[in-house]
């Protein structure tokens, strides 16, 4: 199978909404506590990023009406054809940025109806999966993985952890073990090696 770059693409995106999102979640309470980038004044001058420039926390009373109108569009654009899977992916990611994974499942699985072998939407779906608790569907979804593909690394580490959350560690120990002597020197080796040393 011929790797198509919208799979490179797509992920990259889920990627960086989800360290958006992480980013995001990990900033302190204390109101005291003022953003540094605010304080140096670095936020762009923009209607995005006034709210954040003025000290204010995203919410959904200060949410961009360009994000809003961006919604609404994808959601009429799949009304009108259900089959675009395009915005059906871009509404599913915006869905699950919002932390609203329960949602975003169908629309990644309406993708799936159509182009059973999206790749990146299978990583999605195994990835929900698993921050929701359900390893046995985040399972199901990255053994789907390495049936179009067996040899892809990043779907093999993730079964490794599926196996460890699950309290198999022999299993865990065993796949890691075989990503790190095929691949010393990438990322996806040095994370299986450290994955073995912390069991």
């Amino acid at each position: 199978m011929k790797f198509k770059p919208y799979y490179l693409y797509g992920i990259l995106f889920l990627l960086v909404i989800i360290f958006l999102v992480v980013v995001s979640n990990q900033s302190g309470s204390d109101d005291t506590v003022k953003n540094p980038v605010t304080q140096k004044g670095n936020i762009p001058d923009d209607d995005i990023h006034k709210p954040l420039k003025s000290g204010d926390s995203p919410s959904k009373e200060n949410v961009s009406a360009e994000f809003k109108h961006r919604v609404e569009m994808l959601k009429k654009a799949i009304e009108e054809n259900p089959n675009d899977t395009t915005s059906l992916r871009e509404y599913a990611d915006l869905l699950t940025a919002a932390h609203m994974q329960q949602e975003s499942l169908e629309y990644y699985k309406r993708i799936i109806k159509l182009d059973p072998d999206r790749i990146d939407i299978l990583f999605s779906l195994s990835f929900i999966y698993y921050s929701l608790g359900d390893m046995k569907n985040a399972e199901s979804y990255t053994n789907r993985i390495l049936d179009i593909d067996p040899e892809n690394a990043n779907a093999l580490y993730n079964l490794g952890a599926i196996s460890a959350t699950n309290g198999d560690t022999k299993k865990a120990k065993e796949i890691w073990t075989k990503l790190y002597q095929k691949y010393p020197d990438t990322e996806i080796g040095k994370r299986s090696k450290n994955s073995v040393e912390k069991l």
